[in-house]
């Protein structure tokens, strides 16, 4: 009877989990509560999670208490690694059978397996892994493969490495069933919105996905960074990271209404044309000025002032009625929406780093100063603090979204 209310109580708690999974869209928020909760339901000190991307395993996520501590990977979170689905690999095996593998030891591994243990990331990471728990990411109709995700070193209540559970097999199982639609439908939002992006990229040689995705990632480790600094709770900085992943994406959404004779013109613009470019952050906003929710009056300040500056020189401003008359005064320092001076920050920094037509990438030296000689000027200078503190991690994202 004891057992029945207890595995009563764990499934009440799977449960809540999902409803609280249910609540974010952000694909990359989403699998990082997923790998987080796997790990809570069998106690394990680290994970990963792999998402099927062109026939092969994806590597998406990781997390390590031994690592890391409670804190997140950092730069190892963007590392670029992709694994076939194939026997060869334990992801590999557990996504070509569908099938949940559990090993006890690793390095005591049956030779009736085809599967062997890649000991060279724990070499290279003074890490000792002992007991595995891969598990397919599978749609509920035992369809589709999402993804895969990997527990690694599951602990007894005095924190000694053990085998995992028969229990926390099932509970795992049926918490990543639901988990795997979860997934399923963010990356299909998530595509949504790039093929909107794909629109301005058909303008804008320069405006591409892997722009945008950058822009993104970086707009959120600055967010993350400024946010533990001062303590903000962790479930409100894995909401607002929900939010400004996806609407830092849009940043440049208006630019499908300039001219392709200004995007695409190779050398600087005219003071006629810089005027005219300027109108893409107006034309922009108005595709989200109908706010009905969060997402919206974000996107909707980031595509309307991601080009403010901290000292108010930058643009569109905003419009103030003087009698009969409308006219357009500076916006500056906080007045100047949060989101927007973040994803302002990430845009810049991403420009100067990047090739483009009418320059080549600067170095980082040369970035820098740049960025810290502006800091009180363009840029909000807390946001450009928690910047230099994650440069490992800007690096990490540039390599990952070439």
């Amino acid at each position: 009877m004891k057992n029945r209310h207890q595995e009563g109580e764990v499934l009440s708690l799977i449960l809540n989990k999902i409803s609280a999974l249910n609540q974010l869209q952000d694909v990359n928020t989403i699998l990082n509560a997923t790998l987080s909760e796997a790990r809570s339901l069998t106690r394990a000190d680290a994970g990963s999670i792999f998402l099927v991307q062109d026939g092969q395993l994806e590597f998406r996520h990781v997390q390590n208490d031994t690592l890391f501590g409670k804190k997140d990977a950092g730069a190892a979170l963007y590392r670029n690694v992709s694994i076939p689905i194939s026997e060869d690999s334990i992801v590999g095996f557990s996504a070509l059978t569908k099938e949940i593998v559990a090993i006890d030891d690793v390095y005591n591994i049956s030779s009736d397996v085809p599967y062997k243990f890649n000991e060279s990331l724990d070499r290279r990471n003074n890490y000792h892994t002992t007991s595995i728990l891969t598990v397919p990411l599978v749609s509920l109709d035992n369809r589709c493969l999402v993804g895969v995700v990997q527990l690694i070193n599951a602990q007894d209540e005095q924190g000694r490495v053990t085998r995992f559970s028969e229990q926390s097999k099932i509970w795992v199982r049926v918490f990543s069933n639901n988990a795997a639609a979860i997934i399923e439908r963010s990356m299909l939002n998530h595509e949504l919105i790039l093929r909107m992006v794909k629109m301005a990229e058909l303008h804008d040689p320069g405006e591409t996905g892997a722009h945008v995705q950058r822009v993104s990632a970086y707009s959120v480790e600055i967010y993350r960074c400024w946010a533990k600094k001062r303590k903000i709770p962790q479930d409100e900085i894995i909401k607002y990271c929900d939010l400004l992943s996806r609407a830092a994406l849009l940043h440049d959404a208006g630019k499908v209404g300039i001219p392709d004779a200004i995007l695409k013109k190779p050398g600087p613009l005219t003071a006629e044309e810089f005027e005219e470019m300027k109108l893409h952050t107006v034309s922009g906003a108005a595709l989200f000025v109908n706010i009905s929710s969060e997402l919206d009056q974000m996107t909707h300040d980031i595509v309307l002032h991601h080009h403010e500056r901290w000292n108010g020189r930058g643009y569109p401003g905003r419009l103030v009625q003087e009698g009969e008359q409308w006219v357009r005064k500076p916006l500056a320092g906080k007045d100047i929406p949060f989101a927007a001076r973040i994803v302002a920050l990430a845009d810049v920094f991403d420009a100067l780093s990047s090739q483009r037509s009418y320059k080549p990438p600067w170095d980082d030296e040369k970035i820098y100063n740049e960025i810290r000689k502006d800091s009180g000027e363009y840029f909000d200078p807390e946001l450009v603090e928690a910047f230099f503190e994650i440069t490992d991690i800007l690096h990490a994202i540039q390599k990952k979204f070439r």
